[in-house]
């Protein structure tokens, strides 16, 4: 008797992604415009809102700069779990609106949360916990990166050209993320693409660049294959290696065809 397939299994997290939530963390956490220390905690408290993947930090209005801050000009009502109350920042006698805001409710009252320049392009565009300088929005204490060499046989193919083969890739695994296949160049055909000048940051890999396919007639999306030139320590592994898209691309795990996954990043370009 044949036994049937095991039922596909629902990933799981221990943070709801329905109702806002937060946690306090007990890292120092500052954020500059500029040289201008803006917000300056020992009591910061992660956030996650509702329909968001990330987290955000809010802090305590003691530990903020608030000779910075102005009622927003025009209230960006509603962008954040409700609130009502914005506020503009004012560095160097230029504002920035609805750079900072506070969460409706008493759970957080007394908190003051901030945009993070380097997602939006407004609010605070230094951000550190402790002394290392973090990027896009802090680090979620429920995801983790983990790259593990290996000897898989991964093949990569677009509208049926194989575009890169080799059997010592960099497996990274992201939580919540489908896993991502790093490929030595050595293996991959470069001369089929084309670098973008694409920049995106990520707090738990570093800064990615970019390669589109240079047949334009092709499918996939512009970005479609990236890499890490200089990860930080913890993704150190996939140095110089080239990932692709699964959301975009065909690619072959020891003579496995994968599922195409569907994601936020199947139509656009990211870390």
């Amino acid at each position: 008797m044949t036994t049937p397939p095991a039922p596909a299994v629902e990933r799981r997290h221990p943070v709801p992604d329905t109702v806002l939530t937060w946690e306090p963390s007990e890292r120092r956490v500052r954020g500059k415009k500029g040289t201008t220390v803006v917000v300056d905690s020992r009591r910061p408290v992660l956030v996650w809102e509702p329909g968001h993947a990330v987290p955000l930090y809010a802090f305590p209005r003691d530990d903020v700069r608030t000779d910075l801050l102005r009622p927003a000009a025009d209230p960006d009502v509603g962008a954040h779990s409700g609130s009502t109350v914005f506020y503009d920042l004012v560095v160097d006698g230029v504002a920035e609106p609805n750079a900072a805001w506070a969460f409706p409710g008493a759970e957080l009252a007394g908190h003051i949360a901030f945009e993070w320049f380097g997602r939006v392009g407004v609010g605070p565009d230094h951000w550190y916990e402790e002394d290392e300088e973090i990027f896009v929005h802090p680090r979620d204490p429920y995801s983790r990166v983990d790259a593990l060499r290996s000897s898989r046989h991964v093949q990569i193919e677009i509208d049926g050209t194989l575009v890169a083969d080799t059997r010592s890739p960099v497996l990274l695994f992201e939580t919540r993320l489908p896993v991502r296949y790093y490929i030595p160049r050595e293996d991959v055909r470069l001369d089929l693409f084309t670098p973008t000048g694409l920049r995106t940051g990520c707090p738990y890999k570093g800064t990615a660049e970019y390669w589109s396919l240079t047949d334009t007639d092709s499918d996939p999306p512009a970005h479609v294959a990236w890499s890490y030139p200089d990860p930080v320590p913890a993704a150190g592994a996939v140095k110089n290696l080239i990932a692709f898209y699964n959301e975009a691309v065909d690619i072959i795990v020891d003579g496995e065809r994968m599922e195409r996954p569907a994601t936020g990043f199947t139509r656009r370009p990211g870390p």
